[in-house]
């Protein structure tokens, strides 16, 4: 398991590799804190996802006096604060606060998340009355996760789906919480934990784009070797991002990638004078769109 810690323009920090079979949430103290002794860090807030979310967590990251944001999940929260959250007037944009100590609760609503949490929902519905039209179940989709959780299963196979529980479910359609020991203005609180959507694009990249898997190494030595080229090719790939915004090249990186690889530069070496010449072949016009990519004065002056 590879824990990626990223800054929030997204370029890599650090990373650390656990044992495959172990638990997410029990990873993210260890790499904060390997971090944070390694650069002798001070002012930060951790911003992480409800799945890195637990008891543990929470007190070690105030154990440690750090600050926080992290995505709450209410639901298994007391009913008295469910209560509080069904009670909300549901106005697009306008955030409300819980007290419970130092902590707080933060609940939002969204009208764009909303109308994707009823889609998803009527999209899962529809995929379960196909599935279980004639009223049973087989035993391989009995632990499927997803939209199973709106199905009652009675004598082992047969199942009917529950409108109640899908009426439990549309009450929290666009309501986004988060929780948090920080002083920050709740919209500032949504703002920072909406970025993490860069650590989600770098694991993407690493996993697509770099290929940090499918991994066929069983030594640890070369299963670390193997992330670590992961990670520094990461990191070019960022920097190489960053300047194609700087050259205000209106492509991206993917796409200027792709053209790079059609790009070929011819070497000739001179035999009388020993000189080697070098000629950048770019004739057509997506070539030209990223030519001034391969201009050499500019890398040298960079």
């Amino acid at each position: 398991m590879l824990g990626l810690l990223v800054s929030g323009g997204g370029y890599p920090l650090s990373y650390s590799l656990f044992n495959g079979s172990q638990y997410e949430g029990r990873t993210m103290m260890p790499i904060i804190e390997d971090f944070v002794h390694r650069f002798d860090l001070e002012d930060f807030v951790v911003v992480a996802d409800s799945g890195l979310m637990n008891k543990s967590n929470l007190e070690l990251l105030e154990q440690s006096g750090y600050n926080y944001i992290i995505g709450a999940r209410i639901k298994n929260e007391t009913d008295e604060v469910k209560q509080w959250v069904f009670s909300l007037e549901k106005v697009d944009g306008v955030f409300y606060e819980h007290f419970k100590g130092e902590r707080r609760l933060i609940v939002c609503y969204s009208e764009k998340r909303a109308k994707k949490d009823y889609y998803n929902r009527q999209k899962g519905i529809r995929r379960l009355q196909k599935a279980y039209k004639n009223g049973s179940i087989t035993k391989e989709n009995i632990n499927k996760r997803g939209y199973n959780k709106f199905l009652d299963i009675s004598d082992d196979v047969k199942v009917t789906i529950n409108s109640e529980k899908i009426g439990m479910d549309e009450k929290w359609d666009g309501l986004k919480r988060y929780i948090t020991n920080t002083n920050l203005a709740p919209k500032d609180v949504y703002a920072q934990y909406n970025e993490l959507w860069v650590v989600e694009r770098a694991f993407r990249v690493t996993k697509g784009t770099l290929e940090v898997r499918p991994m066929f190494h069983f030594n640890p030595v070369r299963i670390e070797a193997h992330v670590c080229i992961c990670f520094v090719a990461y990191k070019v790939y960022k920097e190489l991002e960053r300047i194609i915004r700087l050259k205000q090249i209106n492509l991206s990186i993917d796409k200027v990638l792709s053209i790079a690889r059609t790009i070929t530069t011819i070497k000739i070496n001179l035999p009388t004078s020993g000189k080697v010449m070098s000629k950048t072949m770019i004739l057509t016009e997506q070539q030209r769109s990223i030519a001034s990519l391969f201009d050499e004065k500019f890398w040298e002056n960079l």
